[in-house]
């Protein structure tokens, strides 16, 4: 056999011995969890459903560290503030540590309080549908990272709780105001986080890169943002990360953001000043200087999603475990350390493991980020989160990353597409009477400030038009020249699948947690 055969035959098999390895070290994973918690709970009732609960708890750990955990670093790799391997060490660390430091003592057993667990008295009955609802979230999430879909982990048990509920108590067992709020959440969600990111991103414009003297405007501006993000992020990490830890206000903990962002903004501006002679005039220099806010942002948003969304993993198994050990239904439920342990570490091997895949989609794959842009999509996840904490609105933290994503790459459409008419507008002006001055005044064009750019077709549009006002570009070329923006600037096919997805998560994670249900209690009934 030819070399160059062989060699190709190697390249091609390549990847799945990569998918066999990741795949082996996932069973040795649950496996160990086995092996621990029979080992732990040898005196227990029932043991052989407590080992079977924390097998599927691990196993939806780690399909939220492959899914959702994507959300929190892909806008900083997509942007090449960080590697691929660093932002999955950074995330793993973070995730982990967030969940085990503030991942609480106590939490609902019925996430959303989505369903009345009073309806449900018998204990095995209750333990069942526990499993059937984690198996169903589990392998959603685990469809929706094969297919390269970033989904809500909360929608996916939530979605997995009702249709379990549903089957074992009957349509009545469902909170439908609470279901209401949570199907309103898939709206709000992204549509918030993607107006706060595009927002952010035109400050960003029209402060820095929209002035002619760029590295004059970032050595004032930069500051005030990454102050602002630093008083943002310590704000929601108070609130919601460290919440379980020690119970802090809105107020109290808006003035210890404060407080770090005024700190940060001293410290940035110091930083900036003393090498300002190595900030270049151009977006690209500019750009440099958001890569360590975005680091710093990858961290933190990593923490706190450990902190909150472990409960996804780890809420069923704990009721579960109370069921099996107190024999009876709990609306709230300790987590045992144990417990904690196996979301963390099963978050963190599951980032390392098949999270590549999705932090690529986010980062890269819906639209073209680089760090100003990430550090708006890391800004409004943050920003979101608090306003919709404090307003009541269910939200899901995967919807804003994602919507941010949408937002900066929608804004870009816009602006790209307006510049183009400008320019249509002062060629239409010239009509290729004076070739010499018309490239003159795009070039003036070009390198103006906002605000000048703005006087420049004030005063054209002032003076009579040298060739009645016909444009150089034609309506139906202008038409195709927009179309070629949208599908550079936001991939449409990335956006409908992820959107079908998000559509699809809670009525399908329903549908198979009741055949889940149904199967298990079939298989157990004597």
């Amino acid at each position: 056999m030819e070399l160059e055969q062989i060699n190709a035959i190697e390249r091609a098999t390549r990847y799945g011995r990569g998918e066999v390895l990741r795949i082996g070290v996932a069973v040795i994973f649950l496996v160990g969890i086995m092996l621990y918690v029979r080992a732990i709970g040898a005196d227990a009732p029932n043991i052989v459903l407590l080992v079977a609960a924390a097998m599927i708890g691990g196993y939806m750990a780690m399909n939220i560290g492959a899914n959702d955990v994507a959300n929190n670093v892909g806008p900083a790799v997509g942007s090449k503030a960080l590697t691929l391997a660093g932002a999955i060490a950074i995330a793993a660390i973070f995730e982990a540590s967030g969940a085990l430091i503030a991942g609480g003592d106590v939490v609902s057993t019925i996430k959303k309080g989505i369903i009345d667990p009073g309806l449900i008295g018998d204990a095995n009955t209750f333990i069942w549908l526990m499993i059937a609802a984690l198996l169903a979230a589990a392998l959603w999430l685990n469809t929706a990272t094969y297919i390269g879909a970033p989904v809500s982990t909360t929608h996916s048990i939530v979605g997995g709780v009702m249709g379990a509920g549903i089957a074992a108590g009957g349509p009545a067992i469902v909170d439908w105001g609470q279901f209401g709020q949570i199907a309103a959440s898939w709206v709000i969600s992204p549509v918030l986080g993607g107006a706060i990111a595009a927002f952010s991103l035109y400050l960003i414009k029209r402060r820095i890169t929209y002035k002619r003297d760029i590295a004059e405007a970032a050595k004032y501006n930069v500051p005030i943002f990454v102050a602002i993000m630093a008083w943002v992020f310590s704000t929601y990490l108070v609130l919601k990360g460290l919440s379980k830890i020690v119970e802090v206000g809105l107020l109290p903990a808006i003035g210890l953001g404060a407080l770090v962002g005024a700190g940060i903004w001293w410290l940035t501006r110091w930083l900036i000043n003393r090498h300002s002679a190595s900030v270049k005039n151009s977006k690209a220099g500019v750009d440099t200087l958001f890569t360590i806010p975005l680091i710093f942002a990858a961290a933190l948003l990593s923490f706190a999603h450990g902190a909150n969304d472990v409960a996804n993993a780890v809420g069923p198994l704990a009721a579960i475990n109370e069921a099996v050990l107190q024999g009876g239904v709990a609306a709230k439920a300790a987590i045992p350390s144990w417990v904690l342990l196996v979301g963390a570490a099963g978050i963190a091997l599951g980032l390392a493991l098949f999270g590549p895949k999705l932090i690529r989609t986010v980062g890269s794959e819906i639209t073209e980020l680089d760090r100003m842009r990430a550090f708006c999509v890391a800004m409004a996840a943050a920003v979101t989160v608090i306003v919709a904490s404090q307003l009541g609105l269910p939200v899901s933290s995967t919807h804003i990353a994602i919507g941010g994503v949408f937002g900066v790459g929608f804004l870009r459409e816009h602006l790209k597409t307006t510049y183009r008419q400008k320019i249509d507008e002062i060629e239409a002006h010239y009509g290729g009477e004076d070739r010499g001055e018309l490239e003159r005044v795009l070039k003036e064009f070009e390198e103006a400030s906002f605000e000048e750019k703005g006087e420049i077709l004030k005063n054209l549009k002032n003076l009579k038009s040298r060739s009645g006002s016909q444009s150089v570009i034609s309506k139906r070329d202008r038409k195709a020249l927009k179309k070629v923006y949208r599908q550079d600037l936001v991939k449409r096919s990335a956006v409908f699948r992820i959107v079908a997805a998000w559509l699809i998560t809670v009525p399908l994670s329903g549908l198979l947690a009741a055949m889940l249900f149904f199967t298990i209690r079939g298989m157990l009934l004597p």
